[in-house]
């Protein structure tokens, strides 16, 4: 897939307006996914539908982590650390630039998944990683919204980073040996952000785009799931 073949970035005001803070981020909430009910700390993202996606396939195995290594950047909450260890990762690494994510993905695994099996690592993106963490799967629901909806740092970090955000991830998933060999990236953004932008900034660090899922709320948000892989399968 191309970037040619992706829609531009929604009006400014649309993306405000369908990203508008709810004023809870601060504040200690509950979030219920398949049958569980998880707290959320405060300045925890709350997942949404487009989180569910990821974890809902992860798992299915339509995201397939079964015996691989497993790695959930911006882990948030963990929807997605707590299927793979059920699924039956071979390792599952859960990591957030926010400590408190991290401890509480990690925390989420151990309960539903058992105990064990799973890292919290905070770094800011990559870098922060420890040298010689080779995986085979990454998925990554960014911040990528393309307007910033709020002045608050921890609504800009779990919201509107912005397509920038992405070029440092595909640039740091270049430079470093973090990737296995025949290795996929699944990111999943909508027309909120800037899907072209995301695309050629992952083409110019070596990695091609695959759809796998394009999904039509019918409010003119049209979210994207892709699958990265480096070009040429190169390592």
């Amino acid at each position: 897939m191309t970037a040619q073949e992706l829609p531009p970035p929604l009006p400014a005001a649309t993306v405000t307006a369908l990203n508008r803070p709810d004023g809870t981020l601060h504040t200690t909430r509950t979030r219920s996914w398949n049958g569980w009910d998880l707290d959320v700390p405060p300045g925890v993202f709350r997942p949404g539908l487009t989180s569910e996606m990821i974890a809902d396939r992860v798992l299915s195995g339509e995201i397939e982590t079964r015996g691989r290594r497993y790695l959930a950047m911006g882990c948030g909450l963990g929807l997605e650390v707590v299927a793979a260890g059920i699924r039956g990762a071979g390792h599952v690494y859960a990591v957030d630039v926010h400590p408190a994510s991290v401890e509480t993905a990690v925390r989420h695994h151990d309960r539903l998944a058992g105990p064990g099996g799973c890292t919290g690592i905070v770094a800011d993106l990559l870098d922060g990683v420890p040298d010689g963490t080779v995986v085979d799967v990454v998925t990554f629901n960014p911040p990528a919204v393309s307007v910033r909806v709020a002045e608050d740092p921890d609504v800009v970090r779990n919201v509107c980073e912005g397509a920038p955000l992405l070029d440092r991830f595909f640039a740091q998933l270049a430079g470093r040996d973090v990737l296995a060999p025949g290795g996929e990236v699944l990111v999943i953004a909508s027309n909120t952000a800037d899907l072209p932008a995301i695309v050629r900034s992952a083409a110019g660090h070596g990695f091609d785009a695959g759809l796998v899922l394009r999904h039509d709320w019918g409010d003119g948000v049209l979210t994207h799931l892709f699958r990265f892989t480096r070009s040429g399968g190169a390592r």
